[in-house]
């Protein structure tokens, strides 16, 4: 089998074999294939596509191609959610501990931030003391014990995939559905869990821009996850706008936290209950109504927050710091950002806040840069609200203060007034099962 023909068979519009798709990743996880011709099949996928047949295989010999987990040994159903990334998305943070609460499992690895999108890792680890690498047999023990423990990805997790991801990112070819598809369902199948829900980002602050193309992602990611014989359920929700009003990692954290205590903003509750809900559902507790229900109870008697507290604690965070938030060190500097005008917010693109954020420090440009944990942005004002000329819509943290002026004119840029105030948009598109 050459690498030549398949590259000319996917190019002329041909559909690979099983065989051919298998010789591919096999090559790119043991370097036998050179980049030039992993690129020029990218390349080819790009522009004339996969079915799903081809997508799934794709997917299994990612999946394949490193460490598979074996949680055989933990007691119970496993849920696990996924996010396609966002601004302000620590749902994770909320939705895990609500769904453990229940004895349902959340044995849950997430990944870093890069670029404008945050990550669940970083957040956590901006709690003093969490650690995000256990070995598998803590892992697995912390799960059987508390219902819930949420780490860091092994290096040897889909290691194919991380040789594609740098490749697509070089070479124009992220936003690929199948590549797309197979990247994501391959890290989350290399995971032993019976049951998922994907959480779809649609808009300016993710991979997808519309929800017509955030819909057809979903639907070829729970079908793939389905023919690998997991329950499956896709939630296509808004990313036009950051999703609360903190962007940065203890600033997220707290935020989190505060919405485990029922004081959450009110987008940001709604996501998660609904998250948890289909999570719940699928374990078997009830319809997702019923589920969403358990969900919002479990926030209200504390039971939640007691979850991650619990967890906190058992991966040797400081959990002061969730009880009393105002212990989370604090940015050395401040800066509010006004309304230049009067008038109502139309306009505050996700994707600009998050990297105005970056700017600040809270996020990577490469994996290999360090984080600012206190860095970020806590919004005064979101779509929609009225303000008035000078009014603050936003305070800038960083610690390091010659970052402000690119980042609030970042802002500011991405922020428009009107003098109408715009219709609401729905915060869940649809969700796909």
């Amino acid at each position: 089998m050459r690498m030549y023909d398949i590259i000319k068979k996917k190019r002329d519009g041909g559909e690979l074999s099983t065989e051919e798709i298998n010789f591919f990743i096999s090559g790119v996880t043991d370097g036998s294939i050179p980049d030039y011709q992993i690129s020029a099949l990218l390349m080819a996928i790009y522009y004339r596509g996969m079915n799903v047949r081809e997508t799934c295989d794709l997917t299994y010999a990612v999946r394949d191609s490193g460490e598979k987990l074996d949680f055989s040994a933990i007691d119970g159903i496993r849920v696990d959610k996924h996010s396609t990334g966002g601004v302000g998305d620590k749902t994770s943070l909320v939705v895990a501990p609500i769904v453990a609460s229940f004895g349902v499992k959340v044995a849950k690895m997430s990944g870093r931030g890069l670029g404008h999108t945050g990550g669940t890792v970083d957040k956590l680890e901006a709690i003093e003391g969490f650690r995000t690498t256990l070995s598998e047999e803590e892992f697995i023990a912390q799960v059987n014990r508390i219902g819930l423990a949420i780490v860091g990805q092994s290096k040897q997790f889909a290691p194919a995939d991380k040789k594609l991801y740098a490749l697509r990112d070089v070479t124009a070819t992220v936003d690929s559905m199948p590549l797309i598809a197979a990247s994501i369902m391959g890290k989350k199948l290399a995971a032993d869990d019976d049951c998922i829900v994907l959480d779809v980002k649609t808009g300016s602050g993710s991979f997808m821009k519309t929800a017509k193309e955030s819909k057809e992602l979903a639907r070829l990611m729970v079908d793939i996850g389905k023919n690998a014989g997991k329950k499956m359920v896709a939630l296509i929700t808004n990313m036009d706008r950051p999703l609360g009003y903190a962007i940065g990692n203890s600033l997220e954290v707290i935020e989190a936290a505060e919405t485990l205590k029922g004081r959450g903003p009110a987008d940001l509750t709604e996501v998660c209950m609904t998250l948890a809900g289909y999570m719940l559902s699928l374990a078997g507790k009830g319809t997702p109504e019923a589920c969403k229900e358990l969900a919002r109870r479990a926030v209200a008697d504390g039971s939640a927050l007691k979850k991650l507290l619990e967890t906190v604690k058992a991966q040797g965070g400081n959990a002061a710091l969730i009880e009393d938030p105002e212990k989370f060190p604090k940015a050395k500097y401040a800066r509010a950002v006004k309304a230049p005008r009067s008038g109502y917010l139309t306009e505050t693109d996700a994707e600009a806040y998050g990297l105005a954020s970056l700017t600040l420090g809270a996020g990577r440009n490469t994996a290999e840069d360090s984080v600012d944990f206190s860095a970020g942005i806590v919004l005064k004002k979101k779509r929609g609200d009225y303000v008035s000329a000078g009014e603050e819509i936003a305070t800038l943290y960083s610690n390091d203060a010659s970052a402000f002026p690119a980042a609030e004119e970042r802002l500011l840029a991405a922020t428009q007034i009107g003098n109408e105030k715009p219709e609401d948009e729905p915060l869940i598109y649809g969700i796909v099962e």
